[in-house]
């Protein structure tokens, strides 16, 4: 090709990029890929360390100006190309009030993020795009956007870019609870008289499936970066060789061109290097 290879990750908050894609895009940045971040929302719905969304000495000013300076860390870790923050407000967990505050990217117009989105590809033009499929991986209304906006801006661009959904095998989720277990740790679970969303994709169709093993440690440096997260980034209370063997590969659904076939590959750029 006559210019680089080019990935877009777009996120709902700051740590997301770390969370699902951190190996692939440390791992494309470390081949020569241009790697670019979209992030949709301010995070002020976060936690400000141990005080939570609510809680007296919340300040929402102040924690979107800690994970944005989180965030920034993270991408110097990644080694992300070109950062974007579109700044829409945190729309907090489905069902939160917040959901319908003025300014919520949940309850925003498509017309203004899908035209934003679609001048940023228009300006980087991806190769490969990756976000959330439409459930938003488990039902965060953050992440449906993000999703809406993906797709309808790829349209819109007239972008040709290969779309992929970023999951986790379901027969996975045993698989890392036993490695939590056997590490002192417990996996999250719904908390009483509430249902765990459904999350995660059939095996059948995961259509990538990255081995990002050498770049677990730039990715649990990155999940470390949202200091003021930690306490629920579970994942970083594991030893770093079960965060390895849980984390260090990524799996992808393949949504654009349609998926063909059963095979799944190892790399998003299959075919196009």
């Amino acid at each position: 090709m006559s210019r680089p290879l080019t990935l877009m990750a777009v996120h709902a908050h700051p740590d997301d990029e770390a969370t699902s894609t951190g190996g692939v895009l440390a791992r494309y940045a470390a081949e020569g890929v241009t790697t670019v971040l979209v992030t949709c929302t301010d995070g002020a719905l976060g936690d400000a360390g141990s005080v939570k969304p609510g809680e007296e000495g919340h300040s929402a000013e102040e924690v979107v100006a800690q994970r944005a300076a989180e965030l920034a860390e993270s991408c110097r870790i990644l080694g992300v190309t070109h950062a974007h923050q579109l700044g829409y407000h945190d729309s907090g967990m489905m069902g939160w009030p917040q959901n319908d505050a003025p300014g919520a990217f949940w309850t925003t117009p498509l017309d203004e993020p899908v035209a934003r989105l679609a001048e940023l590809i228009a300006q980087h033009r991806p190769d490969v795009v990756v976000t959330y499929d439409e459930n938003g991986f488990y039902g965060h209304p953050d992440h449906i956007q993000a999703h809406r906006i993906t797709v309808a801006a790829l349209e819109a661009s007239g972008s040709d870019a290969r779309l992929y959904y970023s999951t986790i095998r379901r027969s996975d989720f045993a698989r890392f609870g036993e490695m939590m277990r056997a590490a002192g740790e417990e996996f999250p679970e719904a908390e009483e008289g509430q249902e765990m969303p459904a999350m995660g994709a059939e095996d059948a169709d995961v259509a990538a499936d990255v081995d990002c093993t050498a770049f677990a440690q730039a990715k649990r440096d990155a999940l470390a970066a949202h200091a003021s997260q930690v306490e629920n980034i579970f994942f970083l209370r594991l030893p770093m060789e079960v965060f390895t063997a849980a984390m260090g590969r990524e799996a992808f659904v393949q949504a654009r061109p349609v998926r063909t076939g059963t095979d799944v590959v190892d790399d998003l750029f299959a075919g196009l290097r």
